[in-house]
């Protein structure tokens, strides 16, 4: 159909876990796709120190948790599920007795999931919101629990909870690994670099880091430059812009793959 708002464009695709789902939205629009993942979730390759926090969870340690992403409670579920199942009652009670806060939409839902809620929410689905919400708490004397956005420390965040007088405990129960190899990532900026790409959707930070290391910051500048550069949310714009590539468009208030692409069709119909 050549109505199909995008009819005749090229969408590049770095997503993982979704990749399928999200390419089958693009293509019902009309869109050609070159799915080309560039990382890969995987669970932590030693469950020990994950298992540790979760038993001090269970034990009624934690007076806060704070989730930085969905996909960290999933896979800190499915850690219990296969090495310590006997833990699964008593942590899911000790979930629905911490105050739990969310920094974006993704976490919330991993919540409601287990039937339950977030208690307090960010405004805005950044670590720099997570801690604007924490500012009017009291923390002192708290025991905060930290799930991790991947293995990144987020010095920021634990600064702040220290500064602030808490007492703070992280887990990081996945880590991101390469999804393509090095020789695909150049024939991908390649792609972009020559125009051969409407448009890129960046639906984690992960992704753009991905393209830095394997090249530079100048050589994905240069790629990115005759390109429309698609962000999911705020955290890869800041990701984006960090290392100089400024985001053509980013869903208004919502930062799910529907939103994004929506926020394509507009742009590029």
């Amino acid at each position: 159909m050549t109505n199909q708002p995008l009819s005749g464009r090229t969408v590049a695709v770095p997503e993982s876990r979704e990749l399928e789902v999200f390419a089958a939205l693009l293509e019902r629009r009309g869109a050609r796709v070159i799915r080309c993942p560039l990382v890969a979730i995987r669970d932590a390759p030693d469950p020990a120190p994950v298992l540790v926090w979760c038993r001090r969870f269970a034990a009624g340690e934690f007076d806060d948790l704070i989730l930085l992403t969905g996909e960290g409670l999933r896979r800190i579920l499915s850690c219990i599920e296969r090495h310590e199942p006997a833990l699964r009652a008593p942590f899911r009670a000790a979930l629905g007795n911490v105050r739990a806060i969310t920094r974006g939409p993704k976490s919330g839902k991993a919540l409601r999931e287990l039937g339950m809620k977030s208690d307090i929410a960010a405004e805005v689905p950044t670590t720099e919101g997570v801690i604007a919400v924490l500012r009017s708490l009291d923390l002192h004397g708290r025991c905060v629990a930290i799930q991790l956005y991947g293995t990144e420390p987020n010095r920021p965040l634990i600064d702040f909870l220290r500064t602030a007088g808490a007492e703070v405990a992280t887990v990081a129960p996945y880590v991101y690994a390469d999804a393509a190899d090095d020789q695909a990532v150049r024939a991908l900026l390649a792609q972009l670099g020559g125009g051969a790409i409407d448009a890129i959707a960046f639906t984690s930070s992960a992704q753009v880091e991905r393209l830095i290391a394997v090249t530079s910051d100048d050589a994905v500048r240069a790629a990115l430059r005759r390109t429309v550069v698609a962000a999911v949310g705020p955290r890869v714009a800041a990701t984006l812009r960090r290392h100089g590539v400024e985001p053509t468009l980013m869903p208004a208030d919502a930062f799910f793959l529907k939103p994004l692409t929506r926020a394509l069709e507009q742009a590029l119909a």
